[in-house]
């Protein structure tokens, strides 16, 4: 058999492969583009201040900023020292979303970030690693009319970032510190109509909590949610583009199966890629509609991990099995240099999604980044894993840099080898050179649309239309993956063309001076044969020499 369709396919029909699979690419890209909307929705939200007069102490009272319930509010806290509120009577109320809308299973997922408005005071300012301890509850509700159901109750801490941008005199008091936004709340899924926070900021000089926090006058809010429409443009992009590649894996291995031999590491390597694809396709968000979901962002993130692994893996593999004069491949265990830092990489990201996202699911308050120790841990897998990217990194240029050698040096000598031998080498190196090159490629298009989504206000104009750069950004590179899996798995799919064939890339081929005239010489693979590469193709009866 001849090996990878790539090497017999004619240059006219590789044409049409290829820009076939440009016209997905842009089609890809066009229904993020045109078709979907922004990815997300950023919310807007000024915390009310409400009065808690304790009347209702048996019972966990909720205080809603707005509707025929809402609670008693203050306009500031100059009101409050009016009417000698204490600073923990007061409770700041948010209800998602704004007044006349509601919230739904497609929005996927809520981040919330808050922001505090503090202005400076001489004798109030905030104080070097300030902390602010908040208590906050969460509650939510499918009606407009029913009590609101607890969900989450914590006590956080956030740690203040705040700078003062000019001189900290008296003419300057009243001005307000810049302050970072924070983390405060992640959902994983978005199942009911209504979800209210009540957040309190409880004092106790005794304690040192919430003093030294400078002169606060608001909490912003801002929550951040996915697009409906955009949910739905990604469910059915994710359910086609499952069936594709299941499709082409199913061929792939059939034509592996026809084979008289057993598949080789490489083979095997190229369908784990394709199983990783599938896995990551899967739309398993279609039952998060239905159901309250929340660990779907975790299992995205695992899903996400095992395809990134496992494509890593793969460019490792491919360079190490296109090493013509390696003796010691087709097994697993050469590699595991180049493939262990890519596991412990990867599992020390693991390691890290669990403690923010996994501890989320049962209090969506936390975050890592809260507290010193958390800091520290969490950059400290960070760190493993950059220096882990990094070396393999190293170990992917060296092993490039040795294909690349090594086929410059079989350049020259491609001459003087017979036929078959000659065939084979030249179908390793335009096969390497190809991969690489559409590696390349993909790589560049990942870098160049990730920098513009990120620099550009969000969508252009185009004539009458207008173009969701982000949006088209998350299609087009989602899209661009799977075809670059789908068009692995056809052009280096074993070939049922033999060498024999006429203008098939092989052909029967003469001994040398012309001693085996006649006789039938058959390539076993141009992948690697099981016994090492010094078996690469037989004659009928006896052993070709060269």
């Amino acid at each position: 058999m001849a090996g990878a369709i790539i090497e017999n396919m004619s240059t006219r029909k590789l044409v049409i492969v290829g820009v076939t699979l440009l016209l997905f690419q842009a089609l890809a890209f066009m229904v993020g583009g045109l078709i979907a909307p922004s990815p997300t929705t950023p919310l807007n939200y000024l915390a009310t201040k409400c009065v808690d007069t304790g009347k209702n102490q048996q019972e966990t009272t909720w205080f809603m900023p707005w509707g025929p319930n809402q609670c008693e509010k203050l306009q500031s806290f100059e009101d409050a020292m009016a009417k000698r509120i204490e600073a923990n009577n007061i409770v700041f109320a948010v209800h998602i979303p704004p007044p006349k809308k509601e919230m739904s299973p497609w929005f996927q997922f809520m981040l919330v970030i808050l922001q505090f408005n503090i202005a400076f005071k001489m004798n109030n300012q905030i104080e070097e690693g300030a902390v602010a301890n908040i208590e906050v509850g969460l509650a939510y509700r499918d009606d407009t009319v029913s009590k609101w159901t607890e969900m989450a109750r914590s006590s956080e801490q956030r740690r203040l970032n705040c700078n003062f941008t000019t001189a900290k005199t008296v003419e300057n008091e009243g001005r307000h510190y810049e302050c970072d936004l924070l983390p405060f709340m992640e959902l994983g899924s978005v199942a009911h109509k209504y979800y209210l926070l009540n957040i309190r900021l409880p004092v106790n000089e005794r304690k040192k909590i919430n003093v030294g926090l400078g002169e606060i006058k608001d909490i912003h809010f801002i929550s951040i949610h996915q697009n409906g429409g955009f949910t739905k443009v990604w469910f059915a992009m994710k359910t086609f583009l499952t069936a594709s590649i299941l499709i082409i894996m199913i061929w792939y291995w059939r034509r592996i199966s026809l084979l008289t031999r057993a598949p080789v590491l490489l083979e095997k390597v190229i369908f784990a890629l394709g199983i990783s694809m599938t896995f990551i396709n899967i739309p398993v968000e279609w039952f998060s509609i239905g159901f309250n979901w929340t660990w779907m962002l975790l299992f995205g993130d695992i899903r996400q991990g095992i395809f990134y692994s496992m494509l890593l893996s793969f460019w490792i593999i491919f360079c190490g099995e296109h090493l013509m004069d390696q003796m010691d491949r087709n097994r697993f265990s050469v590699y595991w240099k180049q493939v262990g830092p890519i596991v412990f990489g990867s599992f020390c990201l693991f390691i890290f999604d669990m403690c923010e996202r996994g501890v989320q699911l049962t209090n969506p308050f936390y975050s890592i980044w809260a507290s010193d120790v958390g800091t520290e841990l969490a950059m400290a897998f960070i760190i493993v894993a950059g220096i882990c990217a990094c070396l393999y990194f190293l170990f992917l240029c060296f092993m490039v840099y040795q294909v690349f050698r090594n086929i410059s040096g079989k350049r020259t000598s491609l001459p003087a080898m017979s036929k078959a031998r000659r065939l084979h080498y030249e179908g390793l190196i335009f096969r390497f050179k190809f991969l690489m090159l559409v590696t390349l490629a993909c790589a560049a298009m990942t870098v160049i649309f990730f920098i513009i989504s990120q620099v550009n206000e969000g969508h252009w104009h185009w004539g009458d239309y207008t173009v969701q750069v982000n949006s088209a950004f998350f299609t087009g590179i989602y899209g661009m993956w799977n075809l670059y899996v789908f068009a692995i798995m056809f052009l280096y799919a074993p070939s049922h063309k033999r060498y024999g064939d006429e203008q098939s890339s092989g052909q029967c081929i003469a001994g040398d001076a012309g001693a085996n005239s006649g006789e039938d010489i058959q390539l076993t693979t141009t992948i690697t044969h099981l016994d090492g590469p010094t078996e690469i193709y037989k004659m009928t009866g006896k052993e070709a020499q060269e």
